[in-house]
């Protein structure tokens, strides 16, 4: 059943769900990349939330203009206008007064969102227009998307691609470096308008699937995903777009299989589900690969501590340096150093006092910065360098 899903062979209107969820979820990647780097996730939030007093006026609007006001045009137009207002609203409030810019968040979503569900209730109580469906834009109502719906969504996707190819450059240096930006010829506030401007699209264009609650984390939660794989931007961006397409895809998918189950919260724990995935698995930052490396960091102490006690003479009471010492063919089961485990103490012990040399001369100072006891000093000093240190430790110090 899920692979017919996935294979859109569940008919017209699952295909066109699905479809319409994948477009939404790479523009939204895409989109959110920028906002996560910037470090203004929350903003995001206040828009998102704007939208309901829209949803709400366009409603009253199109009802007193005679019409039934269920025009998804109409009613994404208000969103839209509304979520620019929250937007400038935001904008004003973190430039002309002292709050920041959380204060001003937390301020803008919760006004507008409050005057929003009053709206809704107007709405429900009136006699005129089919109120019926507008509160799908809390959490998401997919069951009546149109073809008209999907190539909307379809062409905002492709506009939010458009804009951050075109602003790719800008967007990345007010993300890094505001001031650098700045100095290059670009106005980090216009640069973040336009980056919100992106976002609104996505917003507005998103309320249909996930709803304006859960667009947030379609937004977001991608862009932190890519993140775990890859240090480069570009990649981010891309990496960012798949993911959020793939959540929309499978979710969508799964909930055509389940009809009881909503589109837009299954789609938001698909996209949870890759970031548990990428933060537990991830080669570079995810959990395993980091026990893993402070495990192979442990037991690289252990040698070495180890080592310099064969050196000095001394007994090997830890089991696990035993262990790791026979386990290389360095000591035998009783205790006693191999010829191997002979020099490689002998090493170990010849590096610790060059090291020791090396960080009591100023002139070695930078290279005394990177001592950590387990770094070869090879890796550290030139072979010049290296003679010198070995000439002087040859040499009998002179006492005045």
């Amino acid at each position: 059943m899920l692979l017919d899903a996935l294979l859109f062979q569940l008919g017209y209107n699952a295909a066109l769900v699905t479809l319409g969820a994948t477009l939404l979820g790479v523009a939204a990647g895409v989109a959110g990349t920028f906002l996560f780097l910037r470090k203004r996730a929350l903003v995001s939030d206040a828009i998102s939330h704007a939208t309901l007093p829209g949803v709400g006026l366009a409603f009253i609007v199109m009802v007193s203009l005679g019409g039934d006001g269920r025009s998804l045009a109409g009613l994404l137009l208000g969103a839209g206008a509304s979520a620019g207002l929250g937007l400038l609203c935001v904008h004003w409030l973190t430039r002309a007064t002292r709050l920041g810019e959380d204060a001003a968040i937390g301020a803008v979503l919760s006004v507008f969102f409050g005057f929003g569900v009053v709206l809704l209730t107007v709405v429900q109580s009136m006699n005129a227009g089919q109120q019926a469906g507008l509160e799908g834009f809390l959490l998401g109502s997919t069951a009546g998307m149109l073809r008209s719906d999907a190539l909307l969504l379809a062409a905002s996707a492709a506009l939010v691609l458009a804009l951050v190819l075109l602003l790719r450059r800008p967007l990345t240096l007010a993300a890094f470096d505001p001031g650098f930006a700045e100095t290059a010829g670009w106005r980090p506030g216009a640069v973040d308008l336009a980056m919100m401007g992106i976002v609104l699209v996505v917003t507005v264009v998103g309320l249909k699937v996930v709803g304006l609650i859960l667009i947030v984390a379609l937004l977001i939660v991608p862009p932190v995903t890519a993140r775990f794989w890859t240090e480069r931007v570009d990649v981010v961006v891309i990496a960012s777009g798949v993911l959020g397409g793939l959540s929309g895809y499978v979710g969508a998918a799964i909930s055509a299989t389940a009809p009881a189950l909503p589109t837009g919260p299954i789609v938001v724990l698909v996209s949870f589900a890759l970031f548990a995935l990428s933060l537990l698995c991830a080669p570079g930052r995810g959990v395993f690969a980091s026990m893993l490396r402070h495990q192979r960091y442990q037991r690289r102490v252990h040698v070495r501590q180890g080592l310099l006690a064969l050196a000095s003479g001394q007994p090997i009471y830890e089991r696990l340096t035993h262990r790791l010492l026979r386990r290389a063919g360095l000591i035998r089961p009783d205790g006693v150093p191999t010829p191997d485990g002979q020099a490689a103490a002998a090493k170990a012990q010849l590096d610790e006092t060059r090291w020791a040399l090396v960080r009591g001369d100023q002139s070695f100072a930078a290279a005394a910065a990177r001592y950590d006891g387990l770094t070869a000093i090879e890796d550290v000093l030139t072979p010049d360098q290296l003679a010198e240190v070995d000439t002087r430790l040859a040499t009998p110090q002179v006492v005045t």
